[in-house]
């Protein structure tokens, strides 16, 4: 049958042969890699330059970003040899299924396929810019962020960062519909708060859909732990004009805030989540959304019953139990809070392979739940679970 990595090269060419490739994204193994390999990844798209198919592959190394295009011969000459090392995973995706190439600590490598997260052939057109939230009018702070340049083009380095942004904003907006707040009798005055907000990204994003797409008078507020990104921030909002937005310095959980009608946390490293949560909550927030990152609270504590035990013993297993059921306990914690939640996948794990999402619309009063205070407690009793961030909503 061959390697996976033979099987996956095999996959790439099946692809290109047959029309159905979609995008190529290759990064290193981080936990064995040194130096500026750390922090070196690739993606390749196919293009048709001058009547010709061609790879366009996008190379990173730090700071530094190159963009070649090869035809598809060559290009896949370049990809074989550089697929195993300094590349040592890959996610393949095409239209009729997406293929993930990892290696696990030990070094062996694993092939698995997946739904594919696009059916449709992209086009291959060079340069073209789809039609996007993000549109002209958001050149000027995309440009402050270096997300595009000052042709307005999106930087090689950001293409994924470009599309995170994006897909937020479609999920925002279908999620203030849900909130009512779409309704032509019910334009609000709102008030949002990105905790951990970083280099403000969403926030400028968050800005832009609210004021200038919606073009409602909303105050937008980051906030950030970091001082020098803060600052930062301001400095943006200013160059911009950018009426209704700030930037805080201070703590997720300490950070002073007015009452909010959403609260954002997007990648806020373990339990920094469930601060957010807890502040959204206590700030009366209507909408509350959150993409987790770095589960560790719950895996130190968890056992193994039975039946699961046997499964339990394999480390990615338990690893991965352990983050659906921090996840899913979060849920549970804000339906006991009087909210109606969801969780899903926000963006295929070829852009980022943090990519769940929970949203949070309050519907009823809070602490009323019983069910879910239940089910809260069955949980973390069947899997041994004495201390969860949310445990003081319990209280309530």
């Amino acid at each position: 049958m061959g390697t996976p990595f033979e099987l996956f090269f095999a996959r790439l060419q099946e692809s290109l042969e047959r029309g159905t490739f979609v995008r190529l994204r290759l990064t290193p193994r981080r936990a064995k890699m040194e130096g500026a390999d750390r922090d070196s990844r690739a993606e390749a798209r196919l293009v048709q330059l001058k009547g010709q198919n061609q790879l366009s592959v996008t190379v990173q190394q730090g700071s530094q970003t190159e963009t070649r295009n090869h035809p598809v011969a060559e290009g896949l000459s370049w990809i074989r040899e550089n697929l195993g090392h300094p590349f040592g995973n890959a996610w393949l995706g095409t239209t009729a299924k997406d293929w993930q190439l990892t290696v696990q600590d030990g070094g062996a490598a694993r092939l698995v396929g997946h739904k594919p997260a696009q059916t449709t052939v992209p086009s291959r057109v060079h340069d073209e810019r789809r039609e996007t939230i993000l549109d002209d009018t958001a050149g000027d702070w995309m440009k402050a962020l270096g997300i595009l340049n000052a042709e307005g083009r999106v930087l090689p380095g950001k293409t994924d960062k470009f599309h995170q942004v994006n897909r937020y904003l479609e999920i925002l907006t279908h999620l203030v519909r849900e909130c009512g707040w779409l309704e032509p009798a019910a334009v609000p005055k709102l008030t949002l708060a990105d905790m951990g907000c970083g280099k403000a990204y969403l926030t400028f994003g968050a800005w832009h859909l609210f004021r200038r797409v919606f073009q409602w008078p909303v105050r937008v507020m980051g906030v950030e732990q970091r001082e020098a990104l803060a600052a930062a921030g301001n400095r943006a909002a200013r160059a911009i004009a950018a009426d209704g937005l700030e930037f805080v310095t201070g703590a997720i959980q300490e950070a002073p805030l007015p009452p909010l009608d959403a609260l954002i946390a997007l990648h806020a490293c373990n339990t920094a989540t469930d601060d957010a949560i807890r502040r959204g909550i206590a700030l009366g927030a209507r909408l509350i959304v959150v993409a987790p990152c770095c589960h560790q609270e719950a895996r130190p504590q968890m056992q193994r019953p039975e039946p699961l035990a046997p499964l339990l013993r394999h480390g990615i297993m338990e690893e991965r139990l352990a983050e659906w059921l921090t996840d899913g306990l979060r849920s549970l914690y804000l339906e006991w809070a009087g909210y109606r939640t969801k969780v899903f996948e926000f963006i295929d794990t070829g852009h980022t392979p943090k990519n769940l999402m929970i949203s949070a619309i309050r519907y009823r009063e809070p602490f009323q739940a019983e069910e879910a205070r239940e089910a809260i407690l069955k949980l973390k009793q069947f899997f041994g679970i004495v201390h969860h961030a949310l445990d003081p909503l319990l209280g309530s």
